[in-house]
């Protein structure tokens, strides 16, 4: 009787074992699974963060060499420009007074036609108001290209636009520090001083 008990319990034993080994493997199989699930999650992430990286490297890319061919096109048209205005002022500085000098030709014209009309003629007032006539043609262009004679006449003196040849006493006490004789016209051009009146100032 003894031994049959033995035997059963040896039994029970030996049944039980492999349960207990299959419920083992089981887990392990589970905990294998449930740990193999965030490692691919892991796996994929990286896979879209090194292709997002790659795409943003390529649009970089792309846009560093718009920059640079822009830049070139940039640098191309500048030089360009700078050559082309080097070439305007150029011609501008040799050529500016073209204008000028073809306007005054009527006058030297006119000139030329007066002496001749000198030698010719014994009429003294035809020739002043021929002579006359030159002078007003010619003043007229000055001011049209904005040429102007400075006044002297009873102004107060001012060094910015009168140069003081001498100072004579004042025939008035009222002309002193006035110009009471003008030596020399003085002319602007656009407002600017051209050429200094030479004035004698009263004192």
């Amino acid at each position: 009787m003894a031994e049959k008990k033995t035997n059963k319990k040896t039994q029970n034993v030996v049944d039980e074992a492999p349960e207990k080994e299959t419920k083992e493997i089981n887990v392990e199989e589970s905990q294998a699974e449930e740990g193999a699930a965030p490692e691919n999650e892991s796996e994929e992430a990286e896979v879209d963060e090194a292709a997002k990286l790659s795409a943003e490297l390529e649009t970089l890319k792309a846009t560093i060499e718009k920059m640079q061919k822009d830049y070139l096109l940039l640098m191309a048209e500048f030089d360009n420009f700078r050559k082309r205005t080097l070439r305007e002022k150029a011609e501008l500085i040799k050529n500016g007074g073209e204008g000028c000098m073809k306007a005054i030709l009527p006058v030297i014209d006119d000139f030329e036609r007066g002496l001749a009309a000198v030698e010719e003629s014994n009429d003294l007032e035809a020739v002043k108001e021929g002579m006359n006539l030159i002078y007003n043609k010619f003043k007229t262009y000055l001011e049209q290209n904005g040429v102007k004679e400075i006044p002297t006449k009873d102004v107060d003196f001012d060094t910015e636009y009168h140069e003081a040849v001498t100072m004579f006493p004042a025939p008035d006490p009222a002309q002193k520090g006035k110009v009471i004789d003008t030596v020399q016209k003085g002319y602007t051009l656009n407002d600017k001083v051209i050429r200094f009146a030479k004035v004698v100032v009263g004192e």
